[in-house]
């Protein structure tokens, strides 16, 4: 059996990257794959019960190092029970957020370094790093003004302006460092012109195949 493929969908809070993900998904079943969506953190019983302290707004003693150390363990047994056998099993695999959220949020918006928290990362993910990137930019402003005209906000989109800013400069440097895996695309683009781009970048990766 042919090994599946693996897709991450990344960007700031409020760039709209759940709307694209659910195009994408058709736009693959009808290539002919089983689709599997996940999240992070999330995606199993055991990570969504790490989610919960990660994002509970009532934590805000949480250190970063505390914080990478828990990504990293809720990304570990979303590999193992998840992704893995989902992308030996021929699925094509779509995750909203992956490492490279915790190498932007942790290494670089934190402060840990981007290669301190690729490290502890490693053993996380094994083998399994996306063939593709979506990576949707977008202006803090922006995000933040769309996530708060949405719901309450979590302890990650509670973090200042400033953060965020950090966060979305630190999405663009990762754009630059991997530009062979990563397709920046800008976010404030119509729905179906982020899509049409995507869906570019895609038939690409399944003509390699």
């Amino acid at each position: 059996m042919n090994r599946g493929i693996f897709i991450t969908m990344e960007g700031p809070d409020g760039s709209g990257k759940s709307t694209q993900i659910e195009l994408l998904k058709e736009y693959l079943e009808g290539a002919g794959y089983d689709v599997l969506i996940t999240r992070e953190p999330g995606g199993n019983r055991i990570s969504e019960a790490i989610r919960e302290i990660i994002l509970n707004s009532e934590y805000t003693e949480m250190s970063p190092v505390t914080e990478m150390m828990l990504y990293a363990s809720a990304r570990a047994q979303l590999i193992a029970e998840v992704i893995g056998p989902a992308i030996e099993s021929g699925k094509a695999v779509i995750s909203d957020r992956f490492v490279d959220s915790s190498l932007v949020y942790q290494g670089m918006a934190r402060g840990l370094g981007v290669e301190t928290v690729y490290e502890i990362n490693k053993v996380a993910i094994g083998e399994y790093m996306p063939q593709l990137t979506i990576m949707l930019d977008l202006p803090a402003e922006v995000g933040i003004s769309r996530k708060k005209d949405q719901k309450e906000l979590d302890r990650m989109e509670l973090e200042s302006l400033e953060f965020h800013k950090k966060v979305a400069a630190g999405y663009r440097e990762m754009a630059q460092r991997f530009p062979e895996r990563i397709k920046s695309i800008d976010a404030t683009l119509p729905i179906e012109e982020i899509y049409g781009i995507i869906k570019g970048s895609v038939e690409g990766l399944l003509g390699s195949k």
